[in-house]
């Protein structure tokens, strides 16, 4: 005899959290992403920091590596979010995110998976930068305690960054778009900030942008924390300008996500 119970199955939402975040992760093994990481960052070290060091050590009468090191950093956690954007968007087009919300998984699991995913890739994006850092002459000038800030702040940003490239993902509806989306507004910002030579090289009439827009507030705060070579004191404000910046996009993304995810329930 077959006794039937009305009582439903109660999954772990912390279960269910790690069967998706293991879902985004493996296949970076599988596909060869994690490999694609690390040439990237050894390709843009080398693309930049060879042709240029010679004429930008003379420009700025020290390291150049010590100088061009936020950049090399950023621009791994950049990768991590273009990565984001395409996964999110991959699954919106496949029916993945449609098929989560007929399922007892919360609203927000999805969400968690897919930015572990995004915390893991800046992880080791991160780690790889700083192997390339290390190797062309980069090294902390500071204490442990502005290391351990410099990697928080590093991983802040790019939690961030990967916060908007999902939720640029989910309103995709082409996963090819998003990294021409993401990539056009990097190249141009990361051209004109002063993640590869001072503010001063720029005309005159461009400076003020230059010295104050985003990128550039990540490259002074990163260099506030690491060292900047001239043996300088770390001056705080430098990091104010950042986290400004930050605070404002999370903010703006997380009433976006609000917008998004109250009108699928």
């Amino acid at each position: 005899m077959t006794f039937w119970t009305s009582e439903r199955p109660r999954p772990s939402a912390l279960r269910q959290w790690w069967v998706l975040t293991a879902r985004v992760i493996a296949p970076t093994v599988r596909n060869g992403e994690l490999l694609i990481a690390i040439s990237l960052s050894a390709v843009f070290t080398a693309s930049f920091y060879i042709p240029l060091r010679g004429v930008m050590t003379q420009i700025l009468h020290r390291s150049y590596a010590q100088y061009l090191m936020p950049s090399i950093v950023l621009q791994t956690v950049y990768f991590a979010a273009m990565s984001a954007a395409l996964r999110s968007a991959t699954d919106e087009v496949d029916g993945v995110s449609r098929r989560f919300r007929t399922m007892p998984i919360p609203t927000m699991v999805p969400l968690a998976a897919r930015m572990s995913g995004n915390v893991y890739r800046c992880i080791v994006g991160v780690a790889t930068a700083m192997v390339w850092a290390h190797v062309i002459g980069f090294r902390f000038e500071r204490g442990w305690q502005y290391t351990l800030a410099f990697f928080a702040v590093v991983l802040l940003i790019g939690i961030v960054l990967a916060l908007v490239g999902d939720l640029i993902g989910i309103v995709s509806t082409n996963p090819e778009s998003t990294t021409h989306i993401i990539l056009l507004p990097v190249l141009t910002l990361g051209m004109l900030s002063v993640g590869f030579q001072p503010a001063e090289q720029f005309p005159g009439w461009i400076q003020p942008f230059v010295r104050n827009q985003v990128l550039s507030q990540f490259v002074n705060a990163l260099h506030t924390l690491a060292g900047d070579g001239t043996g300088s004191p770390p001056a705080w404000s430098g990091l104010t300008p950042a986290l400004l910046w930050l605070a404002g996009i999370s903010m703006f993304v997380v009433y976006l996500y609000s917008l998004i995810l109250g009108s699928r329930r």
